[in-house]
């Protein structure tokens, strides 16, 4: 392994230790708190998305192996799902925030025009319908659609944080990022799980010469395949040129995925690579996975990517680099959702969502979750035509993918000390 092309641990240390020594410090306590509105789909339990992030926001994070006290203010919440929602209603009684029937109101304060300096919409959870593809409609363009237009008759907008993808359906996701462009707002979203632990604690350097890559993870559903989809993305983003774009993308399911493995030995050998890692046998994947699926990205530079629904090895990323005898990998271990309660941060999402606030920059490109959001949608089409569905799904070719953008920052995932695992003080029931 090439030391040139990683960003290691020991190289982090300085350029995020002061994170930590802030927290503790108080450093942060000068800062002006941005005013936050809230607009959520379903807050009902500990295991909800909403509770999750909001719980941090209201009462702080783990960065860095500390403590970080909450450096905005929630002053609104909508709820869209507000009989079902239990826990949230019973956050903010205890908080004090109000409860607001409209998007409007919620971003408005109840008055005439934009009255916050920011909103994190969290759609996700909540009992709607799903389609024939396996998409469920959680209506975030819906309620996306009504904050940008809070946003343009009050003539200014405020950075918007949008949790997982922007929406199953392409034309609504980039309708979403073009009215962030069209309206000069700062847009950041996706999947948490880049910014959870790693192990080793590295990330890819700019420029990394990757000529293929693999990843390995929980990705049987529309929802856990954009977590591994974007995991995925902030990898191979790092590669040579940047990116570019990617130019089709097909899913095969059942026992088609272990024949195009066979005939596709790049995929084979950097999914032999994840097994070794966890002292696999050989064959482990393909005699455990009971319903194998893979997504299979071509990108518009000749790079590919392979993401498999694997169990067993949390979100694992192999790669492929020009001049390295070995494969590189790098593991997200653990559930993060077991560090989601209350004081419970397993990942750095919640300070880039704050950082975002605070600064009005977003922390990566918005461009990454456009993209993540449309390989999503594609791969859920693949495998349907014209009513019918096939196993080995169509390539669908993507010129629409044609983004290109450069991530900068480097090592956004959280470092240090695990977070202790402390009870609920809450007691909400």
């Amino acid at each position: 392994m090439a030391p040139t092309k990683l960003f290691r641990r020991r190289d982090l240390l300085g350029a995020l230790g002061t994170a930590a020594l802030a927290a503790q410090s108080g450093l942060f306590a000068a800062e002006k708190r941005p005013r936050i509105a809230c607009v959520v789909t379903y807050w009902g339990g500990t295991s909800s998305h909403a509770d999750w992030i909001l719980s941090k926001l209201l009462d702080g994070y783990w960065f860095q192996g500390a403590h970080v006290p909450p450096r905005l203010d929630i002053v609104s919440v909508h709820i869209d799902k507000l009989d079902d929602s239990v826990l949230g209603r019973a956050v903010c009684e205890r908080k004090k925030i109000p409860l607001l029937p409209t998007v409007r109101e919620a971003l408005t304060l109840g008055g005439g025009e934009l009255a916050v300096d920011g909103v994190a919409l969290v759609g996700e959870h909540g009992d709607y319908h799903s389609n024939l593809l396996g998409q469920k409609y959680y209506p975030r363009w819906w309620l996306y659609q009504q904050i940008v237009e809070v946003f343009e008759r009050s003539r200014r907008s405020v950075p918007v944080f949008n949790d997982k993808h922007l929406s199953t359906s392409w034309d609504e996701a980039k309708w979403m990022f073009d009215k962030s462009r069209e309206l000069d707002f700062p847009l950041f979203g996706g999947s948490s799980i880049p910014y959870y632990y790693r192990e080793p604690a590295i990330d890819l350097e700019p420029e990394t010469p990757i000529r293929a890559s693999v990843l390995a993870g929980g990705s049987s559903g529309e929802g856990s395949l954009f977590h591994s989809i974007d995991v995925a993305q902030s990898f191979v983003e790092r590669r040579k040129g940047g990116e570019t774009g990617v130019a089709a993308v097909q899913c095969i399911r059942g026992r088609e995925v272990w024949s195009w493995t066979e005939r596709n030995p790049w995929a084979g050998g950097l999914l032999d690579a994840v097994g070794k890692r966890f002292d696999f046998q050989p064959g482990h994947f393909q005699e455990t996975v009971r319903e194998p699926s893979v997504t299979l990205i071509d990108y518009r530079d000749g790079t590919k990517t392979a993401i498999y629904d694997a169990p067993d090895v949390g979100w694992t990323y192999a790669c492929d680099i020009a001049g390295q005898a070995e494969p590189t990998l790098v593991s997200m271990l653990g559930w993060p959702g077991r560090q989601y309660g209350h004081y419970r941060a397993g990942n750095a999402f919640e300070h880039w969502i704050t950082q975002m606030m605070l600064t009005r920059q977003e922390p990566c490109p918005a461009e990454r979750l456009l993209l993540s959001t449309g390989l999503t949608a594609f791969n859920m089409q693949s495998n349907w035509q014209n009513g019918r569905y096939s196993a080995v799904g169509r390539r669908v070719e993507t010129p629409y993918l044609d983004m290109t953008y450069r991530r900068e920052r480097s090592a956004m995932f959280n470092t240090g000390p695990r977070p202790p695992v402390l009870p609920d003080t809450r007691h909400l029931g």
